[in-house]
């Protein structure tokens, strides 16, 4: 026996679960996902999610509601008779009708330890803080934000120089493996909840762009975790004067270094830069309209010397 799941997900990251849920042996009666949007060459194209596209391999019928607030859209949920849907990194707020919709509500993939960093950006957010650990959480969502109560829990470890690209691509087959067996539980009637505490309540509040510059007057430590908790995307980036005019260089991997000194400046020929306590050692970067190299192959085509000022 299986259970009939819609699936709601629309990134890289959904991909592996709605995969791993099929392969499982699960009826996947629906998959919802973000409409198609720009993109492609010069963004002339529609381009569809990443779940619509593995959901089309599967032979899975797709719905791109803009949302749930047409009734119609809310009746047609209702009417594909499923038991339970299975949500991951959608990206719409679902109604109550939709919570409600399935004969055993609503589950949530969510990528942290709740109910530390409910919200948008848990993977950065994390990393930024310089937490030592994360994980996946499987819970059965209700009308707050990632407020419900958790199913399972899936601890994942984060490295020192771990970039929240890196982390994204293990939690998203730690996430998968975790809900295949949540709903495993689930079908088998064994598959107990428990309430989030009250205390230690964060938001991991969406990325702005206002927050990725590099602020080289903070401690060594909270610049390298800001670079790694923005790595790949958005980037966080500082702004140096090559060839006479200033140009912003996008940091996309570093480590600790050593060495003090007035905060942005160059310390040595390997991109060790001074910090507001301590240093950090610049290791891949990244020119407008560039490609990312190691420090090494970038300072062969755009010299740093030492004691530039980084700002």
């Amino acid at each position: 026996m299986s259970l009939r799941i819609i699936f709601m997900g629309t990134p890289e990251f959904s991909v592996p679960t709605l995969e791993g849920l099929k392969q499982a042996g699960h009826d996947i009666v629906a998959v919802y996902t973000q409409p198609p949007r720009p993109g492609g060459r010069r963004g002339l194209d529609l381009v569809k999610s990443p779940v619509h596209q593995a959901a089309e391999l599967l032979g899975i019928p797709v719905f791109t509601p803009a949302n749930f607030k047409d009734p119609e859209e809310r009746e047609k949920f209702r009417a594909l008779n499923a038991d339970v849907a299975v949500v991951v990194a959608y990206g719409l707020l679902l109604p109550e009708a939709v919570l409600t919709g399935t004969r055993l509500g609503c589950y949530n993939g969510h990528a942290s330890l709740l109910p530390r960093w409910r919200g948008a950006a848990p993977i950065q957010r994390a990393i930024m803080a310089g937490d030592e650990k994360t994980g996946m959480m499987v819970m059965q969502m209700e009308k707050g934000l990632d407020t419900g109560p958790v199913a399972l829990t899936r601890e994942v470890e984060i490295g020192e120089n771990m970039t929240a690209g890196e982390l994204h691509d293990k939690l998203m087959l730690v996430g998968a493996r975790a809900m295949v067996e949540a709903m495993g539980k689930l079908e088998a009637g064994d598959l107990p909840l428990t309430p989030q505490p009250q205390e230690g309540v964060l938001y991991a509040a969406k990325i702005d762009k206002g927050e990725t510059r590099i602020d080289f007057s903070k401690p060594g430590r909270d610049v390298h975790n800001h670079i790694r908790g923005l790595s790949p995307f958005p980037g966080a980036w500082f702004e140096a004067e090559i060839n006479g005019r200033p140009e912003r260089i996008k940091v996309l991997a570093s480590e600790m270094g050593e060495g003090r000194g007035q905060p942005g400046m160059v310390l040595d020929d390997a991109l060790t830069v001074a910090c507001g306590d301590g240093a950090v050692r610049l290791l891949k970067l990244q020119k407008a309209g560039g490609k990312p190299l190691a420090a090494a192959d970038f300072l062969r085509g755009t010299p740093i010397p030492t004691g530039t000022r980084l700002a």
